[in-house]
């Protein structure tokens, strides 16, 4: 018989008394056995080695690896997790407050991406781009017309800075080409701030980024110099971020000695965060609006302000993730974040969900359960921020007339559509009450209810018109055109936000 080498790797989950037994055989060989302890990793690396040296074709170390450091972690909690470097990279981008690339924000209604806005300052608009521009070409890639997915079209346009790229764009009928010199790009955690009406203000924060502490203070120095008796705090949809940021920006709202959350692990001992009572906004009454999308860090927020009584909370319960993660960064340019204690609120609860089969879909279970719509569903023990004032999800809204348009994006490219045609006008407002006259007098239900049908062969069906939800966000995203941006776009959509209105109340 032929001495062809074979490998057995057996045993690989099961435990001999107290020990693992690793068997490696050679056809025609006696057994080696490499006795190994299932507390000392060892195992492990024994495997590894043993594929390198022995498994018939070339290992590509790297997937190997990678599969087996993330099947690890697995085993561990859902939000202990292996990056490999590019998504290690993309995520460090998204919470340290800039990024290199060339200074746009983009949306892409049909195939084509839109230029919503040109960040001030920046390379785009040193060059000439402009709101309303349709990117064609990313070097010599053509991405318009051609379903290019949205992420490539971002990794295409970013780049160290001080590099080239260039970006054709087509504006009123005619293509331009433009060649940019890449920068540091900031980015913004606080989405929209300005005051509703003479006493309250409204603050949106889309996550704790590196600069969020900044930019709050600098945004509710400025409502409070407007007047801003009262805050509408919006953290719905805030996934979390940075642990100091949401401790600086409780602070902010805290007496002297109050506590903000605690920490504790089996290899960290309890460590406890605690207001110093300088805060600028403890004399300003609070709402915090909350979803089942805010998790993390915006439930230490919720939590302190809840626990301490300083504010109400309103929404719905929040997603439920009471996990500290600390970064562990690898020379190869990965890294892994690894769970290595639980937060606690002041008053001792652990917003932790239990970890279940359906973790990541947990979410979308709360609809079937009723807990979206009954606030006797919503349970402590089920984990996360249970609201003071509970509102349910309105579920009259959906039309099929608008879920037809929502499928299609009919309202946001009837907004992209529109600023084609009157894009000088939309330019040429600069406040918000010019900016209503203009959208009350501009014929949007008309020119929408056109668009719909000519574009998408849409018609409301009999009772399903007017619809105040579908022409609220058409006038929103209008208005996002406007030199108003963001903070337009939110002051109309809030006008029919349930969550909002209840803060109003008060």
């Amino acid at each position: 018989m032929k001495r062809i080498y074979a490998v057995a790797i057996i045993l690989l989950s099961m435990a001999v008394g107290a020990m693992g037994v690793l068997v490696v055989q050679k056809a025609g060989f006696d057994k080696r056995l490499l006795k190994t302890e299932y507390s000392d990793w060892r195992k492990l690396n024994l495997i590894l080695q043993t594929i390198d040296n022995n498994y018939v074709d070339t290992v590509d170390r790297k997937a190997v690896t990678d599969a087996a450091v993330a099947a690890a972690l697995a085993r561990l909690d859902p939000h202990s997790v292996y990056m490999p470097p590019v998504e290690l990279e993309e995520s460090e981008e998204d919470l340290a407050g800039n990024f290199d690339g060339i200074g746009i924000q983009f949306n892409v209604p049909n195939d084509t991406a839109v230029v919503l806005e040109v960040v001030p300052g920046g390379p785009s608009e040193k060059i000439g781009i402009l709101p309303g521009d349709r990117i064609v070409k990313v070097g010599d890639k053509v991405i318009a017309g051609v379903e290019f997915p949205q992420d490539s079209m971002v990794r295409r346009m970013r780049g160290p800075a001080g590099t080239k790229v260039s970006v054709t764009v087509r504006r009123d009928g005619e293509t331009i080409p433009f060649e940019i010199t890449r920068d540091k790009i900031p980015t913004y955690s606080v989405d929209a701030s300005f005051m509703v009406n003479d006493s309250t203000g409204y603050l949106r924060l889309s996550k704790f980024s590196k600069s969020t502490f900044v930019e709050v203070f600098n945004a509710v120095s400025a409502l409070k110099d407007s007047g801003m008796r009262k805050l509408i705090f919006d953290i719905r949809g805030n996934n979390g971020g940075f642990l100091d940021q949401a401790l600086l920006v409780s602070n902010m709202f805290l007496p002297a000695g109050a506590e903000i959350v605690h920490m504790q692990g089996l290899h960290r001992k309890r460590e406890d965060f605690k207001a110093d009572g300088k805060g600028i906004l403890q004399d300003v009454a609070l709402d915090v609006l909350i979803d089942e999308s805010s998790a993390s860090s915006s439930e230490i927020f919720a939590g302190a302000i809840q626990d301490n009584s300083r504010g109400r909370i309103i929404g719905r319960r929040s997603f439920g993730k009471g996990l500290v993660q600390e970064p562990v960064y690898f020379t190869d340019g990965s890294g892994i974040r690894l769970t290595v204690s639980r937060f606690y609120t002041p008053s001792g609860r652990c917003l932790q969900k239990p970890y279940t089969d359906d973790y990541n879909y947990e979410v979308y279970e709360r609809y079937g359960t009723g807990e979206m719509v009954a606030a006797d569903s919503m349970k402590a023990e089920k984990g996360g921020i249970i609201p003071d004032v509970f509102v349910p999800v309105d579920t009259t809204r959906a039309s099929e007339f608008y879920k037809a348009c929502y499928r299609k994006a009919t309202s946001m490219r009837f907004a992209s559509a529109y600023f084609d045609s009157h894009k000088k006008e939309l330019q040429a407002v600069s406040d918000y009450d010019s900016l209503l006259s203009y959208l009350d007098n501009a014929g949007l239900e008309r020119e929408f209810l056109t668009f719909a049908s000519r574009k998408d062969g849409l018609r409301p069906g009999a009772g399903e018109w007017p619809d105040e939800y579908i022409m609220t966000q058409v006038r929103a995203l209008v208005s996002r055109y406007s030199k108003l941006g963001d903070n337009a776009y939110y002051h109309i959509f809030l006008t029919v936000d349930k969550e909002f209105a209840a803060a109003l109340e008060r």
